[in-house]
């Protein structure tokens, strides 16, 4: 009778031919009554009627052969196997590769076979989706996995999106530093001994229970952190820009309330929020439509075409006018650009204070945020203020002067006014400045 041989087609994998030590080529004969180990012999032998201990050539036997079809009547059951070796050997999807191991199949007959009988056959899909539940079931107790946050980033240790991460590290799920990272450091002296009094066991079971529920606080934190996701946080922060301002502001404040909630209402508390006031806002276009006598949306587009160009003709109007009134006068002027710079810039403006000879001067300039602010000691951010110059030029200028004197062995003002062109009232305060502090000497 046939019998399927082993799973393996290199000879060198099974036991060799107990009559003549050879290796075993398929068809070989196995002892039925023999075993175990298996008595094996190969067709020579057994043809020679070999006997040997308690083996005897009238012995029932077994042809061991893998030469019949399993799942298609084309493909015996020594071609499946050598499939799946030479697809665990060569990779999925690198056919001509398979069926060049193969040799006895072309590149589109391992293809299809492949993926008809292993990865379309429901009764593997079956098969495999049982094996995952029960993995899943085994390891229903182990470390939270924070599937939610769907493979977040693995960076290097104490980098900038390691501290935003708060030191998590993917492939262990679990973090460097945890919630209450000493809790453990109150049981390492505790030892229950035979002579405790009664008091003293009783505290230590206490501190004990203290430690447990240390351990549970710290578990719901990393529970709410899993079921929200909150791990991957630039991809949080991603997902929370997509509000408008608005809804913004209601999900910084809820934020709180969301271990409470729970991932999917809170996300549907804030969704709902996010409608109504989307919806808010196309009842008020609505309105705005209807109180201009608009009936239909072609009409619309038109007026919204024509208001946006009316609102960009006020506001170039409107800065006409502010330089049609500065313009005779140069320090206004000045100022007028400096706030547009700022304006350009992204800082806000600053407010014009008037002077008691009725010009208008610049208020010291707001260096919170400025480049180069923290390398100025405190007179430096002061001269900067009142001369309105960013930290980083201010740095450059007095490297500039300070190297070119130690060239020179001093510098002289015109010197100074050559090297930085910038106006030459702030080039003298500077220079001022830098002798006074000792940072350039005078040739």
């Amino acid at each position: 009778m046939e019998r399927l041989a082993s799973f393996s087609n290199d000879p060198f994998d099974k036991p060799p031919c107990r009559g003549c030590s050879s290796y075993l080529t398929e068809p070989y004969v196995k002892c039925a009554e023999c075993g175990p180990p298996p008595f094996l012999l190969c067709l020579q032998c057994f043809t020679r009627g070999f006997e040997y201990k308690k083996h005897q050539s009238d012995h029932t036997y077994e042809i061991m052969t893998s030469d019949f079809p399993v799942l298609d009547p084309n493909w015996t059951a020594q071609e499946e196997m050598a499939l799946l070796e030479a697809v665990m050997d060569c990779g999925f999807g690198n056919w001509q590769d398979v069926a060049n191991q193969m040799c006895t199949k072309s590149k589109e007959e391992c293809e299809k076979h492949y993926m008809k009988h292993f990865i379309n056959n429901p009764l593997f899909a079956s098969t495999l989706l049982n094996l995952k539940q029960a993995e899943e079931a085994q390891h229903n107790e182990t470390a939270i996995p924070f599937h939610p946050a769907d493979d977040p980033p693995r960076p290097t240790f104490d980098s900038l999106l390691s501290r935003d991460m708060a030191g998590y590290m993917p492939a262990r799920a679990d973090f460097v530093e945890e919630f209450d990272n000493y809790a453990e450091w109150d049981l390492r002296d505790i030892d229950f001994v035979e002579d405790d009094s009664d008091i003293l066991h009783a505290l230590k079971i206490a501190v004990v229970d203290i430690y447990h529920s240390r351990l549970k606080e710290r578990q719901r934190r990393k529970k709410i952190i899993r079921d929200h996701g909150l791990i991957n946080l630039r991809k949080f922060q991603i997902l929370e820009r997509r509000y408008p301002k608005e809804v913004q502001d209601l999900y910084d404040t809820m934020r709180r309330f969301a271990r409470i909630l729970g991932p999917v209402e809170h996300d549907k508390f804030i969704e709902s929020h996010a409608l109504e006031f989307e919806l808010r806002r196309e009842i008020k276009r609505l309105q705005e439509y209807r109180a201009a006598g608009i009936t239909n949306f072609c009409s619309a587009r038109t007026y919204d075409h024509l208001k946006k160009t009316r609102d960009e003709e006020r506001l170039k109007r409107t800065m006409l006018s502010e330089v049609l009134q500065y313009i005779q006068d140069s320090s206004a002027c000045q100022q007028w650009l400096s706030r547009q710079a700022d304006i350009d810039s992204g800082l806000s403006p600053t407010v014009p204070v008037p002077s008691n000879s009725g010009r208008r001067s610049a208020p010291p300039l707001n260096l919170t945020g400025l480049p180069g602010t923290e390398k100025l000691n405190e007179k430096e951010k002061e001269l900067c203020q009142m001369v309105r110059l960013v930290p980083g030029a201010y740095l450059e200028y007095k490297a500039a002067l300070v190297n070119e004197c130690n060239k020179q062995g001093g510098l002289r003002l015109a010197q100074a006014r050559a090297l930085i062109k910038i106006d030459v009232n702030k080039t003298r305060k500077i220079y001022d400045f830098l002798i006074r502090e000792g940072y350039i000497t005078k040739a």
